[in-house]
């Protein structure tokens, strides 16, 4: 326990320096240097930080407890998100990058939607932002939830006050190193989430092989290797794929990359990562119900299966990649939601765009520190549900709401503003509907989201008047423009 605990904090003051580092690097920069990291992030890093950024507490978590407890069938969550991650990168990417260059210059998805359309009005910038604000702190509470949950398995501490700790390192670098922080410092989570779900389900897999651990005995539930259960699960698993059209703090990645080459080198490094983490989560829970047998609480499979495996030097090491999988996505969302109140709230409406750079910073960070305070007031409450609930409720959302409108203002010239802000809209309350009133139906929320949203768009768009020749210059230039 002990030794554990030393890795924890050595990881935890390693973040911190991150954060320092750059807060003394950026002294005199803009918002676009806090707020993208001044479109100079490399391949490597913003290829692992957008997968560390999407993979949360849950992939450590939420999915291994889900395969653990119900069975292979479960997969299809992975298997969407694979597909859905692939398409993002290599078909959204390029256009977005692009498309926010020639859109002003956009540095956040409201201010590239507001944009896009050669807008002054900001009631698609308030729409974003409000949801950005309500459901990123929803999502962030996942990961300080996943934090608690781990200090407490491992070590007994109180969970709530482990959430607090976390919280604190979270919003300390954050604040203090803004875009390149949070970048750099999902590059080293990423990595590390990589190695400690190759190696602790494969160690153990090959113990198992060579006979020196018997497997449980334990009988698994009926039908728990069939892919195929049923086809809402299919269908559900699938549909997490399309959120990743309209996830903000994964595709401002994208945003964040020097040239189109870099793009395209960071979307085969991106691409396979995230593929490697998806099937290793979902053999962390296959092997860890064989290795373990039953346990009490399915979400901590992982968790105990690295302790049993492993002395607790290595085993701390490891472990700390569930303490990187949270805070690689609470950094990222604190950031995006900031980030959208700042630019598309206080600096153009609250303040009439006469907010300094410094004002806008501090600004931003009161809203990191409130969203957190708030996450961890979800968390700590017992009836808040599951990490993979909280992240699916969150995702769902953000899905619905906003990937139409990206997707349809990258490849659409006949897209207008007033179809934007509908497909925003629907998207979210059908989204929200689904999930209060037709749970019970067994279809994730975020499939009769994501197509209301996308048929309000299309059908706003054709009802209103057509785009000026401004915009529909605006789009063959981003369409045409070459690095």
């Amino acid at each position: 326990m002990n030794a554990e605990l030393i890795v924890f904090i050595v990881y935890l003051v390693f973040m911190l320096g991150i954060g320092l580092y750059f807060f003394f690097k950026s002294k005199g920069g803009g918002e676009k240097d806090y707020f993208l990291g001044g479109r100079q992030m490399g391949p490597w890093v913003s290829a692992l930080s957008a997968g560390a950024s999407d993979m949360s507490a849950w992939v450590l978590m939420g999915l291994p407890a889900s395969i653990y407890a119900a069975g292979i069938g479960q997969a299809w969550i992975a298997i969407g998100l694979a597909i859905g991650y692939a398409i993002s990168w290599t078909v959204e990417a390029p256009r977005l990058r692009r498309f926010t260059i020639e859109a002003g210059d956009a540095i956040t998805l409201p201010q590239y939607l507001t944009n896009r359309f050669l807008s002054t009005s900001k009631v698609l910038q308030i729409i974003c932002a409000v949801i950005f604000l309500i459901a990123y702190t929803v999502y962030a509470a996942s990961s300080v939830k996943a934090c608690g949950t781990l200090f407490n398995t491992v070590m007994g501490i109180d969970p709530t006050t482990a959430m607090y700790l976390a919280a604190f390192i979270i919003i300390g670098y954050t604040l203090l190193g803004g875009f390149s922080a949070v970048c750099w410092t999902d590059f080293f989570q990423g990595l590390l989430m990589l190695a400690a779900l190759l190696v602790a389900p494969l160690f153990a897999l090959a113990l198992i092989k060579s006979g020196q651990v018997i497997p449980s005995s334990t009988p698994l539930p009926e039908g728990y290797w069939n892919l195929f259960t049923n086809w809402k699960d299919v269908v559900s698993g699938l549909g997490w794929g399309l959120g990743y059209f309209g996830m903000p703090h994964i595709i401002v990645r994208f945003m964040s990359v020097r040239s189109d080459k870099d793009l395209r080198k960071s979307a085969k490094i991106g691409i396979t990562w995230n593929v490697l983490i998806v099937f290793f989560s979902v053999a962390a829970g296959c092997i860890g119900h064989m290795f373990l047998g039953e346990i009490a609480d399915s979400s901590t499979v992982f968790i105990q299966m690295v302790r049993a495996l492993f002395p607790a030097l290595i085993s701390g090491v490891l472990l700390s990649a569930i303490l990187a999988a949270s805070m690689s996505t609470a950094d990222s969302q604190l950031l995006a939601a900031s980030a959208a109140f700042a630019s598309d709230v206080y600096k153009p409406i609250l303040r009439k765009n006469k907010a300094s750079d410094k004002e806008m910073m501090w600004a931003s960070r009161l809203v990191v520190l409130a969203i957190a305070v708030i996450a961890v007031m979800i968390a700590s409450n017992p009836n808040s549900g599951t990490i993979m609930g909280l992240v699916e409720n969150a995702w769902g959302v953000f899905g619905a709401a906003f990937g139409p409108s990206i997707m349809l203002s990258l490849f659409w010239k006949r897209f207008t503003f007033e179809g934007a802000v509908a497909g925003i809209i629907v998207g979210a309350v059908v989204d929200i509907a689904w999930l209060a009133f037709l749970s019970s139906v067994g279809i994730y929320e975020i499939i009769p989201g994501f197509f209301a949203g996308l048929l309000a768009a299309v059908v706003v768009s054709l009802c209103t008047k057509a785009p000026s020749m401004e915009v529909e210059a605006l789009f063959d230039r981003a369409v045409s423009r070459k690095d």
